[in-house]
């Protein structure tokens, strides 16, 4: 008698639509929905082997919900899909708590294939996610925290997450508060969250403002 190969439940959330040939891959879509921010709801409801959503500016909208599938349902692998060349993006998805990032370029067959590759406990990256990461690895780069920002930016929720209020953080770099204001609301959007106590939550689990 053969054996069965176990089925992997899948929820695509924030894509076009799921590979045609899906279900002939051992693969059963549970869910789909073309908003990436209802990925949360279903992932809670069905607890899905792979949530498969995208990330993409400016709203990176699905860096926030990676952060909170992952925290919420941890027995969900997240597969991220990126725009093609975005190395940044990929750290970033993977700091969040993707379990796979492939860029949204790539064919069925390679989205089929890294699905099962996550629902199997794997790790698993497009070829120029690896190249990227490797590149990092090999000039001795350290991972920061926040990947996408900019050194000003950087500066700015290091000194936000030490206790400066926005003028403080002005004075401090000789910056009038209004650019102040707009690099904050640029941190806000490339970190997936609106909430400023989330964010400086965040900034100090990762080591930011302890030397402000």
């Amino acid at each position: 008698m053969p054996i069965r190969t176990q089925v992997v439940t899948v929820v695509f959330a924030g894509v076009p639509e799921p590979p045609a040939t899906a279900e002939l891959a051992g693969l059963e879509v549970v869910a789909h929905t073309p908003d990436e921010r209802e990925a949360v709801w279903h992932a809670t409801a069905l607890r899905p082997d792979v949530l498969v959503l995208p990330v993409h500016p400016p709203g990176l909208d699905g860096l926030a919900v990676t952060r909170e599938v992952a925290a919420r349902v941890p027995g969900t692998a997240i597969l991220v899909l990126t725009p093609p060349g975005d190395g940044e993006l990929v750290i970033a998805a993977m700091l969040a708590g993707a379990r796979g990032v492939l860029s949204r370029s790539a064919g069925h067959d390679d989205l089929v294939r890294f699905i099962r590759g996550v629902a199997a406990g794997a790790v698993v990256f497009g070829e120029r996610a690896a190249d990227r990461l490797y590149g990092l690895l090999a000039a001795s780069q350290p991972m920061r925290a926040f990947p996408r920002l900019t050194s000003r930016e950087h500066e700015v929720l290091g000194l936000l997450a030490g206790g400066l209020e926005i003028p403080a953080v002005a004075r401090r770099l000789g910056l009038a508060p209004k650019t102040v204001r707009n690099v904050v609301s640029s941190i806000h959007a490339k970190a997936g969250t609106d909430d400023r106590e989330v964010l400086l939550a965040q900034a100090r689990n990762a080591g930011l403002g302890h030397h402000s």
